[in-house]
């Protein structure tokens, strides 16, 4: 009993090691946040320039620009994991069945009979042919879905887990991360823009009435941006381009299969509706970190291309319903992108 009380504090002791070590970027990220909102507004509009105007001008566009990115930061890190529907979950008998299922093909069959059977929306596969099921979770992962090593579950269109924000960047919160970006590279570089004027001067007139202490700020002020600003471009801009092919990070390196194969355009609709489907038709929210990803999370369109082969495939086996190599999307579950529920809006706000 000793031994099992042991036991339990020695693990309870690594899991809260485990996540104060994860929370260590983000304190350091709210630390230079706090410190350059010390060296912005008070050692440089403050206490540096003089013009009364030019001070009033540069705090109000500050803050706007400094909220959007703490919004964003915010909801980035906070918005609930979406998982799985209920559906996907297979129970612990038949989890148990599948995981002592002796042949890849006795797996295959069972996992294609309960996708039938629940009438899930699932098109792509693993490597080998058969559905993508999680172990750990006892799922069937839906279409663009894939388990967190870190947060220990599955997650919907599942892009990667960010350090910086101590939380899985995928279907719920995807937006907002990029808005983050966004927000944070317009910030830095405002920034380092205003800041420019008084880091030139630092160098030029060593008798200027700064303090020793107020220079050491500005310097740095304006290195820190310039710093973060550059580094953040580079996956603001990606992330930009990953959503204009609607890919997501996992996608990029290895494209999702199909019943006919690996597809890297597989879920392209053109960049249009790809952007559309993260931020919405409207234009003015797309800016602002509020949900209006559409779309639940499972059901997703695909590619025209795509799909016209995949229903070809689908009637040349429409009178076979036991074969295992059978799309699933077969009679029961009619491929269409018609049925699928992308076309409905803010069905995120939840």
């Amino acid at each position: 009993m000793k031994l099992f009380r042991f036991s339990m504090s020695l693990r309870s002791s690594r899991t809260c090691c485990f996540e104060t070590l994860k929370s260590i970027p983000v304190v350091f990220i709210l630390g230079i946040v706090a410190w350059s909102y010390y060296a912005y507004v008070i050692q440089m509009c403050f206490l540096t320039i003089d013009s009364v105007p030019k001070k009033v001008i540069y705090l109000l566009i500050y803050h706007p620009l400094l909220f959007l990115f703490l919004w964003s930061y915010y909801r980035t890190m906070f918005k609930p994991l979406a998982g799985p529907p209920s559906e996907f979950y297979v129970g612990e008998a038949e989890g148990e069945r599948i995981a002592t299922a002796q042949t890849l093909d006795e797996r295959r069959s069972t996992l294609i009979r309960l996708c039938r059977r629940s009438n899930l929306p699932v098109l792509t596969r693993h490597f080998d042919g058969s559905l993508r099921y999680c172990f750990s979770c006892q799922c069937i992962k839906p279409d663009r879905a894939h388990h967190c090593s870190v947060c220990g579950k599955c997650v919907l269109r599942y892009d990667h887990h960010c350090p910086w924000t101590n939380s899985c960047i995928s279907y719920g919160n995807y937006k907002f991360f990029v808005l983050f970006l966004g927000w944070a590279l317009i910030f830095c570089s405002y920034v380092a823009a205003t800041s420019l004027e008084y880091f030139i001067l630092f160098w030029q007139d060593m008798n200027n009435s700064t303090t020793p202490g107020g220079r050491f700020h500005l310097l740095f002020l304006f290195f820190a941006s310039v710093m973060f600003a550059i580094s953040v471009s580079s996956l603001f801009f990606y992330h930009l381009y990953l959503t204009g092919k609607n890919r997501t990070t996992l996608e990029s390196f290895r494209a999702p299969m199909f019943a006919d194969g690996p597809q890297k355009e597989g879920f392209n609709l053109g960049w249009k509706q790809n952007f559309q489907e993260i931020f919405g038709k409207d234009l003015l929210r797309a800016f602002i970190p509020i949900s209006t990803t559409r779309g639940d999370g499972v059901h997703y369109q695909i590619n025209s291309t795509l799909l016209g082969g995949l229903q070809q495939q689908q009637q040349q086996f429409n009178n076979v319903s036991t074969d295992i190599l059978l799309p699933v999307d077969t009679t029961m579950n009619s491929m269409t992108n018609d049925r699928n529920y992308l076309l409905n809006e803010n069905s995120n706000n939840r």
